[in-house]
């Protein structure tokens, strides 16, 4: 959370981290680079890009509209690191924001929807429920 990032940063950065060696499995202290925190996520980072990139290219044009109008918005933990936002901007050409409370916009959606239950209710769901 310190030092990584989606994208190299301009200033390399440090950090100190303890962990357990696991040849000689004694305690040891090493300093990790941002850029060595970067190259590691590389991999994970690509994949939410790729996987944007395909929902984008499945969304109806109308939402695509939408969505170019006000932009992709960052949400739950993965919105937290560094430059994500910057990286998608890039990729996808779209606005791209963070959430205010990226860590709790689940929960509040949720229960903004339960509060507002009724309009989620169709004359349908009497269908629905003897399908399942």
């Amino acid at each position: 959370m310190d030092v990584g990032s989606a994208l190299a940063l301009e200033k390399v950065e440090t950090m100190e981290i303890r962990g357990r060696d696991l040849v000689t499995g004694l305690p040891k202290t090493i300093t990790i680079t941002s850029d060595e925190i970067t190259e590691a996520l590389n991999d994970t980072v690509s994949a939410i890009v790729d996987a944007v990139k395909v929902t984008l290219e499945k969304c109806p044009p109308e939402l695509a509209a939408d969505i170019m109008d006000r932009g992709i918005v960052l949400t739950g933990g993965g919105a937290l690191l560094r430059n994500l936002d910057k990286l998608l901007a890039t990729e996808t050409g779209m606005p791209v924001i963070v959430a205010e409370n990226p860590l709790d916009c689940v929960a509040i959606g949720t229960g903004r929807a339960l509060d507002n239950i009724h309009l989620f209710k169709t004359k349908n769901s009497s269908t629905l429920r003897s399908r399942r």
